[in-house]
């Protein structure tokens, strides 16, 4: 995430606030309460936080010891991320080490250590010209947490009221999100994140319509307060093309403040060979397609929402890592949804800092 912050910091001329889905997504939505292999049937799994993911009937059975064993993991995940973002490590002058040793001879490790260099240079001539590069600013970075708020036991046990204010805040994250099964008006994770008062969003698909998000966000945000919440799209390429366009028109014309961000993961899943995956190819199409929506629009993208890992797996298809479908056995690592690899993400950072640099570039010639 460092490394693609840079890069679309750098190539695209924008800050960047980094949020990771970290320390503390341990619950998972589920479509169906049970899962089949075979003629034996069991509960689904639901995440550590709830039981198991092996398929036994041991292992299914809900142990509430999972959320003290997954709040002190969180907990021990934290203090990792504030050494690294605070010890030096995520400082400027160190973005050349970001490099992971498997991505050192592909085309995007390639492409990052160009960056990496020229961001040497940069530093080196403003120590020439006397500007101080030991300066907390280029060296540390800010790192926020976030997951989806799906256990709200869990949750409300991690809520505390500021005694400054008044408010109250969930302290299991930073930013919390409202999932597709879980945002209906009249159920408790929307009342729950409603709340609290962190910054906060809530995911929309292709079944959604204008008068009904509208109602969701004036129910979330009533004050209309920038950067209070942020509405995630997943619909895929094809339907984002098609939907898209009215969602946003619907809340320009409410005049509601919110910030637009794309998830082209969750709309593109399938499965091939009995490996649940998703194809390169698609994520980006969806990411091109908010892109295009947003400059047909006049609306600003606010960021994207992937699921990723530095590890070198084969979870998603397609992309420069040329994973083929027979490659998903190799390093299929994850428990629940397929993510894209170290050199997958990184073509995707590249792709947004270049959409951005062409927007940046547009508005700079109408002037």
């Amino acid at each position: 995430m460092l490394q693609m912050g840079l890069i679309v910091a750098f190539g695209g001329g924008v800050p960047v606030i980094k949020l990771g889905r970290i320390a503390g997504q341990y619950a998972k939505p589920r479509s169906g309460d049970m899962e089949k292999i075979g003629d034996v049937e069991l509960p689904s799994y639901r995440g550590d936080n709830v039981n198991g993911a092996e398929f036994t009937p041991e292992a299914r059975i809900p142990d509430p010891q999972r959320l003290i064993k997954g709040y002190n993991q969180s907990a021990a995940t934290l203090n990792l991320i504030r050494g690294f973002s605070s010890g030096g490590y995520g400082g400027l002058s160190r973005v050349a080490a970001w490099n992971l040793d498997f991505m050192a001879k592909s085309k995007e490790g390639s492409h990052y250590m160009d960056i990496a260099h020229r961001v040497d240079e940069a530093l080196s001539f403003m120590s020439a010209c006397g500007i101080d590069v030991n300066s907390p600013s280029l060296n540390t970075t800010d790192f926020y947490t976030s997951h989806e708020c799906l256990h709200l036991d869990y949750e409300t046990c991690l809520t505390r009221e500021d005694s400054t204010t008044g408010k109250h805040y969930d302290c299991s994250a930073h930013y919390l999100w409202c999932g597709e099964r879980t945002r209906q008006l009249d159920h408790a994770h929307l009342e729950f994140l409603r709340g609290v008062g962190n910054p906060i969003g809530v995911k929309v698909s292709d079944k959604s319509n204008p008068e009904d998000l509208i109602t969701m966000i004036k129910a979330f945000n009533p004050d209309n307060v920038p950067g209070r919440l942020t509405i995630i799209v997943r619909m895929g390429a094809q339907k984002l093309r098609q939907h898209f366009p009215k969602l946003l028109q619907a809340v320009k014309d409410a005049g509601l403040v919110v910030t637009w961000q794309s998830d082209p993961m969750h709309g593109n899943t399938e499965t091939v060979q009995g490996y649940k995956t998703r194809r390169y190819e698609n994520v980006r199409a969806e990411i091109e397609a908010f892109f295009d929506v947003h400059d047909q629009m006049g609306t600003v993208p606010g960021g994207i929402h992937l699921e990723m890992t530095g590890d070198n797996v084969t979870e998603c298809i397609g992309g420069g890592s040329n994973v083929e479908s027979t490659d998903l056995e190799s390093r299929y690592h994850t428990h629940c949804d397929p993510r894209l690899n170290a050199e997958q993400a990184l073509e995707i950072a590249f792709y947004v800092a270049s959409r951005l640099r062409k927007r940046r570039e547009a508005v700079r010639a109408a002037k």
